[in-house]
């Protein structure tokens, strides 16, 4: 932990950059169409997947060591390249092929992780195209860290977005690195699911990528607009923080810094963290411009063309996207585990990692 105010936490990883798969599409769209050509997650190893994660049918939670495998499960698979104790990848409904892009019903899915996990340490994370995902297949990321993550201590400023919404707090981040917006729920992950998935639709739609952070249960998401690849295409990061090959995604820009060098890390100090985060946040003009539009679309709904169908498949194909039934059984209140035998069909390739 970095001598200071805020607290960072900074890791020496050497191994992780030389396991890490590269980026095989463009930083400079969000929203892309799945390519089944690249790597995706059916092409993990059985050896990795832990268990899939679906909806109880009689409000309890439970673990089954064998249970029967769903059409297309939500799946929770080790991450190769790990960060941090537990290190998990949850990918929904992973023989649908879904790109990386959020809605309404897959951020529920992952509240409900977090409500499960039923500890403080427990976070997960997402990645936009564009905002350091390096997979274009709908996951989220999760871990342990015994430590609270400084973006979780920094001080919030109460935001005013026109009549009352009793069901989500919004707050913005008033002393911290990376502007953004945080969401707290009042009366349930359902509430909170809408209020902050249709603020990432709207993001994804206007091509803005974003990280967002799932952390006290589920109860409260940051969502973190940035811009440090577009700043990097145009040439204006400092030389010195692309020296040290740190991309800034969720886990970095909410205070856990993870270095790929020794001489960065004995050289770390909580000036170096600010000045890397600083690189990655929207101006002030433009956070206000975009946060506008992130609460209109959180508390009005996106416009209607905003919830449209993910991207064509390459060659004609199609996403075989939920049945009603099926999403009404994904928004029952408690979900439980089972072990999966066989899921992933396609065994082969192995290297999972966010």
């Amino acid at each position: 932990m970095l001598p200071g105010e805020y607290g960072f936490i900074a890791q020496l990883n050497e191994g992780r950059h030389l396991q890490k798969r590269p980026t095989e599409f463009r930083v400079d769209q969000v929203l892309q169409p799945f390519d089944p050509k690249k790597f995706n997650f059916t092409k993990v190893g059985q050896e990795e997947i832990l268990f899939q994660f679906g909806p109880s049918e009689d409000n309890v939670s439970e673990f089954y060591e064998k249970a029967p495998v769903l059409s297309s499960p939500n799946v929770v698979a080790i991450n190769v390249s790990p960060i941090e104790y537990g290190h998990v990848l949850l990918v929904p409904r992973v023989l649908d092929r879904l790109p990386q892009r959020i809605d309404q019903d897959s951020f529920l899915l992952a509240l409900y992780m977090a409500a499960e996990a039923n500890n403080p340490y427990f976070r997960l994370g997402y990645n936009s195209l564009g905002a350091f995902a390096t997979i274009n297949h709908l996951h989220f990321q999760a871990y342990y860290l015994a430590a609270p993550f400084p973006i979780e201590r920094a001080p919030t400023t109460r935001v005013s977005y026109g009549r009352k919404k009793g069901g989500v707090k919004v707050y913005e981040l008033s002393k911290f690195p990376v502007r953004g917006l945080v969401f707290e729920m009042c009366n349930s992950l359902e509430d909170l699911s809408v209020a902050v998935a249709n603020a990432c639709v709207y993001l994804q739609n206007n091509n803005i990528p974003y990280n967002v952070l799932i952390t006290d249960r589920g109860s409260r998401v940051f969502v973190l607009p940035q811009c440090f690849a577009e700043r990097q295409a145009r040439g204006e990061v400092d030389q010195e923080i692309l020296d040290t090959q740190v991309n800034p995604a969720v886990w970095e820009i909410s205070g856990h810094i993870v270095l790929k060098q020794r001489k960065d890390y004995d050289l770390a100090t909580e000036e170096y963290a600010w000045k890397l985060l600083a690189e990655v946040s929207l101006s002030a003009e433009r956070f206000e411009e975009v946060k506008a539009e992130c609460l209109k679309a959180a508390f009005e709904g996106p416009p209607s063309d905003s919830m449209a169908q993910p991207p064509a498949l390459p060659n004609g194909g199609s996403y075989n996207l939920l049945e009603k039934e099926q999403a009404v059984l994904i928004k029952s209140n408690i979900h439980k585990a089972n072990s999966m035998d066989g899921v992933v069909p396609n065994v082969g390739e192995v290297g999972v990692e966010g």
